[in-house]
């Protein structure tokens, strides 16, 4: 829901993964060592476009402005105040990256997340079919909704017979698309 707006990322950098798989602890003291110096400058960035009055915090009015401009205008109350709460006090910049460092912790590794890909790809082609991966996404387990399943495929790289190159989704999935920082 709102942790994809703001603090969420698909971009997992190698040094979080290494942590992760050492069992590493994070704390805001070293979030800056969780991230490559070129992340650390994107979500410096993206904090400049939320904190519209450039004052070094996002404040309700900031998360109001920013969902404005990206044309939405009925953002509830409780929703807002939701985000602001998981920073338990002001959003500075650090604690805007520990917020990301956080919601990272919980990316599995990229090997993880290929594996589980494997289960459905029996003769190793690294393709899954589309279709049938959808069924499976909202029959089984955590079932997904369509809108989440849509999601999760716009960021897909889908061949024009409806496979899905999991492989590369893999590596978006925890470093990023790369097309989008070119």
């Amino acid at each position: 829901m709102y942790e994809s707006n703001f603090f969420s990322s698909s971009q997992a950098s190698k040094k979080a993964s290494n942590k992760r798989q050492r069992g590493g602890q994070k704390s805001s003291s070293n979030v800056f060592s969780m991230f490559e110096q070129s992340q650390i400058q994107e979500f410096k960035e993206a904090f400049g476009c939320i904190d519209q009055d450039r004052d070094g915090v996002i404040k309700k009015q900031d998360l109001k402005e920013t969902y404005a401009q990206l044309g939405k205008l009925n953002v509830k109350e409780e929703e807002l105040d939701e985000m602001l709460n998981e920073g338990k006090g002001p959003i500075n910049f650090t604690v805007f990256l520990t917020l990301f460092g956080e919601k990272l912790s919980g990316t599995d590794p990229e090997d993880t997340i290929l594996a589980a890909f494997k289960l459905f790809d029996p003769n190793g082609t690294g393709f899954v079919n589309k279709d049938e991966f959808r069924r499976l996404l909202m029959n089984q387990a955590d079932k997904f909704t369509a809108e989440e399943v849509d999601q999760a495929f716009a960021l897909a790289p889908i061949d024009p017979t409806g496979n899905i190159d999991y492989k590369s989704l893999c590596y978006i999935i925890t470093h990023g698309d790369e097309k989008e920082e070119s």
